[in-house]
């Protein structure tokens, strides 16, 4: 039987086959760590001790703190969507449509998805950073000394806040994205007011709120679990905690799309 052949025979296209491969295995490795991560979180979560004060804080960091930013992003967003929607609509003689297409839009995509990529840029960030600060300085390494868990006191109280405060997020985003497609509509676009709220509740279903809701509850334990784990597995010095910030921001916003695909097919594809 013969030998395989040498990559490195094969010139160009070895070399590329090879850093292909390498390429698939890290991601594979890094997938692996990261269910492995989130495997861990949800043991402790269901053992105790549980540092109640600590969540605490951490739902008035994650889910009040991060109110302006995801209010002022529906607002605008629903507003826009208004003016598109009409714009789109006239060209069909279909503009009675844009109070519905603008709620059901809000609820069922762009109020859990924007709001979750809000909160990723805004939370996971800060979770990296804080946590890769803290091993950077070795307060992790102290809080093994002092036999506190890091995973039960830094990682849980975070993981848990943020999958119940995003929802709640969401709610609020979906009320104000709502409520600027209703202001464009009656300022700019000449809706009756009472006439397009009628239409917004007749056309907008309980499972509409629902999956947004279910959404960004999804989106939250990503947002939290991506910060909270590259925070830990921050590399040293000031170089490795940049890293480990600007990593857990966008493996957060991707996985939150691709997740809101998979979602989306679950929820509305019979």
């Amino acid at each position: 039987m013969s030998a395989a052949p040498d990559p490195r025979s094969l010139g160009h296209l070895g070399l590329a086959l090879r850093s292909i491969g390498r390429s698939t295995l890290g991601a594979l490795a890094s997938i692996g760590r990261v269910v492995l991560f989130a495997a861990a979180t949800l043991g402790h979560l269901v053992r105790p001790p549980f540092y109640w004060r600590e969540f605490g804080a951490q739902v008035l960091q994650i889910g009040w703190c991060s109110l302006p930013v995801v209010g002022l992003t529906a607002l605008f967003t629903g507003g826009a969507l208004a003016l598109q929607i009409y714009s789109g609509g006239a060209r069909f003689n279909a503009e009675a449509v844009v109070p519905s297409i603008v709620a059901i839009g809000m609820v069922r995509e762009l109020g859990p998805v924007l709001g979750g990529l809000m909160v990723a840029a805004r939370v996971a960030s800060s979770i990296a950073a804080e946590l890769g600060t803290m091993k950077v300085t070795e307060q992790i390494d102290a809080l093994t000394t002092l036999s506190t868990n890091p995973m039960k006191y830094l990682v849980v109280p975070r993981v848990l806040a943020a999958t119940l405060a995003v929802p709640v997020l969401v709610g609020v985003g979906d009320a104000i994205g709502i409520m600027g497609g209703w202001l464009v509509g009656v300022t700019r676009l000449d809706f009756n007011s009472v006439t397009y709220l009628k239409n917004t509740i007749d056309f907008l279903e309980v499972w509409d709120v629902g999956s947004g809701l279910v959404k960004g509850a999804a989106f939250g334990f990503i947002v939290a679990l991506l910060g909270c784990y590259h925070g830990m597995n921050s590399g040293r010095g000031a170089q490795g905690v940049g890293k480990a910030t600007k990593s857990a921001v966008v493996a957060a916003s991707v996985l939150i799309l691709a997740a809101n695909y998979l979602l989306t097919e679950v929820f509305f594809t019979s």
